[in-house]
């Protein structure tokens, strides 16, 4: 076996497989170490693919080329879509995964690619060779030599796991943790801190009583995570619905002194978006109920997962909590809960390549760079796997505009903010979201990844087909006039709607109580069924005025981001920027102004100040280089060279 490659991941997680599969496909020889070969592309948690901001992040890792999509659509055993009395934007589809099969499906993908090898080993230290990565040191003294190094640890760096008062080193239950490597980067001079987060009880379902408990069946036409063709139809599996009880409320209060998170014995921040049982029972006082879901974890097990239910209070107080919920009394619990705390690498010290901003050749993605969810570390971990093969080759980075995605947003946030908690994506983080839409990810991703060699030719082609069947009933839609009559009437009024005079099936669709089931059953696309991109035409004729409106403010937002931030301003000796700006400029150091007005703490007063600043520097340039200025020009030219802790190559008997 050659010790030689161009990438080297390191973990098998969400984010390693995405990293180590994009390489690949983009010509790096690539090794993935993992610590266990059986636990790739494992799922720990809850095994579910999606939701709330996290589908708009699977579809457009599927529109780039990512693997996610496709692997949540082999191996799903109920799909959803949540949220459909609402807007477009914020509708998603969720999954509830074979656990089993997911992974043993991402292993088998893992292990089919022709520039993947797959290696079990833990990693001690790098090899640096001036400044650069060169390797990677594993702990039983194999050297691998590397021209760059993504980081995917998710929560094994120190990982330690909390039941109770008891705990134990680990990096998720039954595993080991990944010693060492924390220390060693912080010998480097990285800086560390901890996380923390946790995962219900496993209770066995043939012990669950389901008589009065909620339904919840999937979708009877489901949708899918992929834009490819022909996504499988497959049997899916029902959940249900129970809920906590004044009882259930009152064991937790009564042994909230056990808890490590309220004991202090936990010192890492938890996920606010996702907050243990203990938490909501104490943060929603005035709440007599929460709402738990029974999610199966597969078809060949009888495990059952306690969807909403995380903690870490001990296996006695979780045994009283599972039997006081209705359905449950006589609930077998099959494994515990637990909390899990490790070290995180804030990303601030990352560019939005996710490539270190001190370390040439070393990127990191995932849960270790301070999200949550599987979603958000693959989202990170194609963004990593891509620039470290473009590294590698001496390649122009591929940096997403912030308005272009939600994985855009979730890098920019991670790398500008200082985010002291794990970060969950929510389709409330984006500025645009009626146009970052997970039904129009490939029109928007798809293009770009063709150009970089992320998409092949069938899913090109496969997009191809979409947009010109999109185009085609666009012009259909609005070349069909039709007259009032009965027959329209008598649907229209169905939705306190009637035609008074004659209107371009455009014209109607734009009505916002008309659903475009009415062109379908009256005038529709074809004979023989429905047409597949209804709800994304719909979408953009109904909301054509908010689309504008949202891209002319994109267009304002790309100037500052347009805007480049020299590496080397020492903010320091800037009088007129506040000493909060200072200080964060000086640490963050953005790369543009764009990226600078969204630090916490910035100001728009900072940001005019870093305006004149650049204009006061290109003043500067031009008279470094014998340009005529106003006497007032040339002495902020001085400044301006002066900020910038370097000797102006200026003559002071020059002609001005």
């Amino acid at each position: 076996m050659s010790l030689d490659f161009d990438v080297v991941v390191i973990g098998g997680g969400h984010a390693g497989c995405e990293a180590a599969q994009a390489a690949a496909r983009l010509g790096c020889s690539t090794l993935m170490l993992v610590m266990n070969l059986d636990t790739i592309g494992a799922m720990p948690c809850n095994p579910a693919v999606g939701g709330p901001g996290k589908s708009h992040l699977v579809k457009e890792i599927d529109a780039l080329g990512g693997v996610m999509g496709i692997a949540a659509d082999a191996t799903y055993i109920q799909m959803r879509t949540l949220n459909l009395s609402r807007g477009p934007a914020v509708q998603s589809l969720r999954a509830q995964s074979d656990k089993r099969e997911y992974s043993a499906w991402m292993k088998d993908y893992m292990e089919s690619l022709p520039n993947v090898t797959l290696r079990q080993g833990m990693v001690k230290n790098f090899i640096i060779d001036n400044g650069k990565v060169a390797g990677v040191e594993l702990a039983f003294g194999d050297r691998i030599k590397t021209k760059a190094v993504v980081l995917c640890a998710g929560t094994f760096l120190e990982g330690t796991i909390w039941i109770g008062k008891e705990t134990m080193p680990a990096g998720r239950a039954g595993e080991f943790p990944a010693i060492g490597l924390s220390a060693y980067l912080k010998s480097l001079g990285f800086r560390m801190d901890r996380l923390k987060t946790g995962t219900p009880p496993r209770i066995d379902g043939r012990t669950i009583d389901y008589t009065n408990l909620d339904l919840v069946p999937g979708d009877a036409s489901p949708d899918f995570f992929s834009f490819l063709d022909n996504r499988p139809r497959r049997e899916q599996l029902a959940c249900h619905q129970t809920r906590t009880t004044l009882k259930t409320h009152e064991i937790i209060r009564a042994n909230l002194d056990q808890s490590p998170m309220y004991s202090g014995m936990i010192h890492g921040i938890g996920p606010r978006y996702c907050p243990s049982i203990e938490d909501k029972v104490v943060r929603f006082a005035d709440k007599d109920s929460h709402s738990f879901f029974l999610e199966p974890e597969g078809r060949h097990t009888y495990e059952v997962y306690l969807q909403g239910c995380s903690t870490s209070l001990p296996v006695s107080v979780q045994h009283d909590i599972v039997h006081s919920l209705p359905g449950l009394e006589n609930a077998t619990m099959v494994r515990p809960a637990y909390a899990v705390e490790y070290d995180y690498l804030p990303a601030i010290q990352f560019t939005h390549t996710l490539m270190c901003k001190d370390m040439e050749g070393f990127f990191a993605a995932g849960q270790m760079l301070g999200t949550s969810g599987y979603e958000e570390a693959a989202a990170q971990g194609l963004i990593a796997g891509i620039n470290a093969a473009f590294f590698v080759k001496g390649e122009e980075p591929f940096v997403l505009p912030r308005s272009s995605s939600y994985i855009a947003t979730l890098i920019d946030d991670l790398v500008t903010k200082e985010i002291g908690e794990p970060y969950r994506m929510m389709t409330s983080r984006s500025e645009y979201r009626l146009l970052l839409r997970q039904d129009n990810a490939d029109r928007r991703l798809t293009p770009l990844g063709r150009e970089i060699g992320m998409v092949d030719d069938e899913r090109w082609q496969t997009y191809l087909r979409k947009q010109e069947g999109m185009g085609k009933e666009r012009t259909r839609l609005k070349e069909t006039r039709i007259h009032p009559n009965p027959e329209w009437n008598d649907v229209l009024s169905e939705f306190d709607e009637q035609m008074k005079q004659s209107a371009t099936l455009e014209e109607l669709l734009r009505r916002p109580r008309v659903p475009y089931s009415v062109i379908e059953k009256l005038a529709p696309h074809a004979p023989d069924g429905q047409f597949q991109w209804s709800m994304e035409v719909e979408t953009d004729i109904k909301y054509a005025g908010y689309i504008e409106r949202q891209k002319n403010q994109v267009l304002q937002t790309e100037k500052l981001d347009g805007l480049k931030l020299p590496e080397d301003i020492n903010y320091s000796v800037m009088e007129n920027l506040a000493l909060e700006a200072r200080e964060k400029l000086g640490r963050i150091r953005p790369e543009t102004l764009g990226q600078a007005s969204r630090i916490g703490g910035i100001s728009p007063a900072d940001i005019s100040c870093l305006l004149v600043w650049l204009e006061t520097r290109r003043r500067a340039a031009q008279y470094s280089a014998g340009g005529v200025l106003t006497e007032k020009a040339m002495r902020n030219a001085k400044i301006a060279l002066a900020t910038q802790d370097v000797s102006p190559t200026v003559h002071e008997s020059s002609t001005v």
